[in-house]
């Protein structure tokens, strides 16, 4: 019998009628969160922190081959079983434990809608400022350090998407269907603009990396290289964990790993790859990388103008609602579903998104990657070692699924808490704490040592790694004793 306090019905498992996503249903949902400003930023920024256009883009298409496999192998529990990620996590977690790594996942989305709501006002605003001639941001508000017009677009954009927010997982489906191929379109638009005006071909990928010799920043290519590569992992690390939210609904396993394969890596490749195509032409067109979008969006004239910020407004609202909100409803849903439902959810989701003031996240490109993604991937990782490690390893994908639905039942370990998965947890988190402080607040904890940045540096490996091997061996000394 289920337990009030761990059922609703947005957290049971799907019914067969309920799951009906083909592959392609899955590679228009990652076309659809792929193109989409932060996607487009990642390579730009890595062009900003010093890297040649091939460089950029062969980082990404790295970091995202990486995910993949966790990706794949999480979702599998989704489509196997039909359940979300916030109940996935009772099995090793704990039926309260889950909790943890449920809220974990949740503010981390919070802080991605935050962001991604903050684009999408920035968008409306220079559409709305280009159209009367004038520049609406305003002087910076006390505290916020904002303009009270870039305030008013944020909450206009954040108004906006609290109708997909009560529609439902099938609007976003059909969303994201039907949009998916008029953004590849756009994107092919924008690249050949962008050739076109810089000359060819040949001055975009003339200009090298500024780690070569006699660069500016001569031999650190590597330095910069690895908390790239990371940071790469990190950007899609918050969908290896809640993807089961979509793959439940899947009709096999076939249409969700094809779908994910087709969708996930090279579309991150041709995006990156537009990307760094379009930032460096930049250079040679306005003497200047633009890596924001928006930005680059607002020196163009005319009807291109409506054309490109009409299309980040959807690209925003569309990738917005499926990558972050989806799994932050769930999850808040989970920490009480007797009285959060998953429209609820999304509400809390909202409210965060406005208190964590997103716009200071993206100040600079290497806080966006260095401290937001590289930071949140040290936190995340070791949450996908567990989960990998239980499902795949401990119970060999097998699952009481009545049982995660129970106070009473085998998921419950010690008063619904798994000691095994917290000590895991804590030891995959620590080792990345002091390298994430030293780069986060420089001047407070300037005195952290080399080793602890070099060990930051792969925040996402080590902590998936520690916490892995940690959790793997506890559970099988104590299945003895069990």
């Amino acid at each position: 019998m289920t337990d009030e306090t761990l059922w609703n019905a947005d957290l049971a498992p799907t019914g067969p009628d309920q799951r009906n996503w083909a592959w392609y249903h899955y590679a228009a949902l990652w076309v659809g969160m792929i193109v989409a400003v932060p996607a487009w930023m990642l390579a730009a920024g890595l062009i900003d922190a010093g890297m040649s256009a091939g460089q950029a883009a062969l980082t990404v298409l790295l970091g995202n081959a990486i995910v993949l496999i966790p990706m794949l192998l999480v979702g599998h529990a989704g489509a196997k079983h039909g359940i979300p990620y916030a109940v996935l996590v009772r099995a090793s977690f704990g039926t309260i434990g889950a909790r943890l790594p449920a809220l974990a996942r949740a503010l981390v989305a919070c802080g991605w809608y935050g962001i991604q709501t903050w684009i999408g006002g920035e968008a409306l605003l220079t559409l709305l400022g280009i159209a009367l001639g004038s520049d609406l941001r305003g002087a910076p508000l006390p505290v916020l350090g904002i303009g009270f017009g870039q305030l008013l677009g944020f909450l206009a954009f954040w108004s906006l998407q609290l109708f997909f927010v009560r529609k439902g997982l099938t609007t976003i489906r059909r969303l994201e269907t039907w949009t998916a191929p008029f953004k590849l379109l756009v994107c092919v638009a924008l690249v050949w603009w962008a050739v076109d005006a810089a000359g060819g071909f040949g001055p975009i990928f003339a200009a090298p990396s500024q780690f070569v010799a006699g660069g500016a920043k001569e031999g650190q290519f590597w330095l910069v290289f690895w908390p790239a590569l990371t940071a790469m992992i990190g950007y899609w690390a918050t969908l290896a964990l809640n993807i089961p939210d979509f793959t439940r609904f899947a009709r096999s396993q076939r249409d969700q790993i094809i779908g994910q394969s087709v969708g996930l890596p090279p579309m991150m490749g041709l995006i990156a790859l537009a990307s760094v195509i379009t930032t460096s032409a930049t250079v040679v067109i306005y003497g200047k990388a633009i890596w924001d979008p928006v930005a680059l969006s607002g020196t163009f004239a005319g009807p291109l103008v409506l054309l490109a910020l009409l299309v980040i407004s959807i690209d925003t609202i569309s990738c917005n609602i499926a990558a972050n909100l989806v799994s932050s409803a769930y999850d808040f849903s989970s920490l009480s579903p007797q009285r959060i439902s998953y429209r609820t959810g999304g509400m809390i989701t909202a409210v965060i998104c406005i208190l964590i003031m997103p716009w200071k996240l993206l100040e600079t490109s290497g806080g966006y990657i260095f401290v937001w993604l590289a930071g949140y991937s040290a936190l995340l990782g070791p949450i996908a070692g567990i989960l990998i490690a239980d499902y795949w390893l401990i119970r060999k994908t097998e699952l009481d699924v009545d049982a995660l639905y129970r106070a009473d039942g085998r998921y419950a370990y010690r008063g619904g808490w798994n000691p095994a998965a917290l000590i895991a947890f804590a030891a995959g988190v620590l080792p990345n704490l002091p390298g994430f402080l030293a780069i986060a607040f420089p001047g407070s904890f300037g005195w952290v040592g080399q080793p602890w940045l070099s060990i930051y540096t792969w925040a996402w490996f080590v902590g998936l790694g520690i916490a892995l091997a940690i959790y793997t061996l506890l559970m099988r000394v104590r299945a003895p004793a069990a």
